[in-house]
């Protein structure tokens, strides 16, 4: 049996939607979970193949091997990834809280304060689903996913900064937030769920639209921002996306996040 890792929020949903709505090949259970959930429950063993967060592969490429041509990313804003307070330029020596939901955002965020805004806040750790950044004295916070698309996430801020859209700004590359990762199972069965995966995108993208108008109240979003969401988004895993793979790898071990870029290892 293999244990394939879902990602609650929306974002993952287009690739494993024909999973979801026909149920999983056989041999196959999903398991859901957010992004830093599913990374520790691959790198433990509970998990055998996950969209998992793309720095994850950098810390495990020993052990991991990627999907081809899957990815959840984005080619420019990716609407979902939003850095909101104070502008950016201005926190240098301030608070930024940064989610615990999130891995690869985080590292993201930091290469960009520091290639980019080059400035050096404070960084904490909080709960987005519990816990108010702001209230606790944060002059900006990350969030991300769902948490991200609300129309009411702090209304009085200052600045809204879409981190896809600044990457593509600094680099003029697509961003890889997430890549399909395994960490065991037979080259069969891993053949198996690649061919599921890539016939279930291709199920998402061909019922966008409907899919958006059935799902909407699940993710408690609207019909119409599920939808533009999703089209907005990146799945394919093509050399752009995999060129901006790569540099991040390399900036995320200049500053330390990693010992160094790793290689692609593929299925």
């Amino acid at each position: 049996m293999l244990h394939l890792g879902h990602i609650i929020y929306s974002n993952c949903f287009p690739v494993h939607a024909r999973l979801i709505d026909r149920g999983c090949p056989a041999g196959v259970t999903m398991i859901d979970g957010v992004p830093s959930d599913l990374n520790r429950r691959l790198a433990a063993g509970e998990l055998q193949v996950a969209p998992s967060s793309s720095i994850e592969f950098a810390r495990h490429a020993d052990r991991y091997r990627i999907f081809p041509d899957l990815v959840i990313g984005a080619n420019g804003p990716a609407l979902s990834i939003l850095l909101v307070g104070r502008r950016p330029d201005t926190l240098g020596g301030r608070t930024v809280a940064l989610p615990t939901a999130s891995a690869t955002s985080v590292v993201l965020l930091k290469i960009l304060f520091r290639t980019r805004w080059q400035v050096e806040p404070v960084f904490v750790p909080f709960d987005q689903i519990r816990e108010d950044p702001f209230a606790a004295g944060a002059e900006a916070a990350l969030f991300i996913g769902d948490v991200a698309l609300r129309a009411d996430l702090a209304p009085e801020a200052e600045a809204r900064v879409d981190l896809g859209e600044e990457w593509r700004a600094q680099t003029g590359l697509p961003f890889a937030f997430a890549v399909w990762q395994a960490s065991g199972g037979s080259a069969a069965e891993l053949r198996r769920l690649h061919e599921s995966l890539i016939e279930s995108r291709a199920y998402g993208a061909a019922c966008r639209a409907d899919l958006a108008r059935r799902y909407a109240g699940v993710f408690g979003l609207p019909a119409a921002l599920l939808d533009r969401y999703w089209a907005n988004l990146v799945f394919t895993l093509d050399e752009p996306m995999q060129e901006g793979l790569k540099l991040f790898y390399r900036l995320a071990a200049e500053i330390g996040e990693i010992p160094a870029a790793p290689p692609l290892v593929w299925l």
